[in-house]
């Protein structure tokens, strides 16, 4: 278990909390719409990684990889990030924030799971609560951006009603759907404009229209060399 701190924007408020975590789950193919959520595992199986056991599907890494850092260090040039939602349990409330799943692509070519514990995983500093927002959930807009060798391109964008409701991906990932105290839970992402690729650094946010407020955060992505 390790804490966290971070800027809860109640809209009219915003109030330092620091949260302590103890489990990560990384939630995949949680697409409503099959059509896009099969394009997203093409995408993928393009890259020689085999399609998923079930759908969703509920990776477990260490908390540990969570960092709200502005830069991260990856082994070799084969790791690409990917917006997500992020829900955080707290003294039975849940918060919503926005982090990014970065991925080992070479190492998900032979297994998800290991790949999922490679990277490290940035996530911004700033929480909803989810009942704040859970009535316009659908309308919320996921985007991320990559810079890639000087260039800054869009490489993903979606609302959420994309995705399975927050409360069905709660139900169907947890015993008697009830999200635990202490653990950060990646909902998912969209398929990447162009195709996935890696980045010199990774911008991501999730836009609420309704109450017009966006979370955002950014990291560089540094490579170090692979010996032997």
């Amino acid at each position: 278990m390790f804490d966290l701190t971070f800027t809860v924007d109640a809209q009219d408020t915003t109030t330092p909390l620091t949260l302590a975590i103890d489990q990560m789950v990384i939630a995949g193919w949680t697409g409503r719409d099959p059509v896009a959520r099969d394009k997203h595992i093409a995408e993928l199986q393009e890259m020689g990684i085999a399609p998923p056991a079930s759908t969703p599907i509920y990776y477990r890494a260490s908390a540990r990889r969570l960092t709200q850092e502005d830069r991260i260090e990856c082994t070799g040039g084969d790791s690409s990030g990917e917006v997500e939602f992020v829900l955080i349990g707290w003294q039975g409330r849940i918060f919503v924030g926005c982090g990014s799943d970065h991925t080992d692509r070479k190492v998900e070519a032979y297994n998800v799971t290991v790949s999922k514990q490679m990277c490290d995983k940035p996530i911004a500093s700033t929480l909803w609560e989810l009942e704040d927002v859970i009535g316009h959930w659908d309308r919320m807009i996921l985007r991320s951006y990559a810079t890639i060798k000087g260039e800054r391109v869009l490489y993903q964008e979606g609302t959420l009603d994309a995705m399975l409701p927050v409360t069905e991906l709660i139900a169907r990932g947890f015993p008697g759907g009830k999200f635990p105290d202490g653990c950060a839970m990646f909902g998912g992402t969209f398929a990447a404009k162009g195709g996935i690729r890696p980045a010199d650094r990774f911008d991501f946010e999730l836009e609420d229209p309704v109450l017009k407020r966006t979370i955002r955060h950014g990291y560089d992505v540094v490579t170090l060399p692979v010996r032997g």
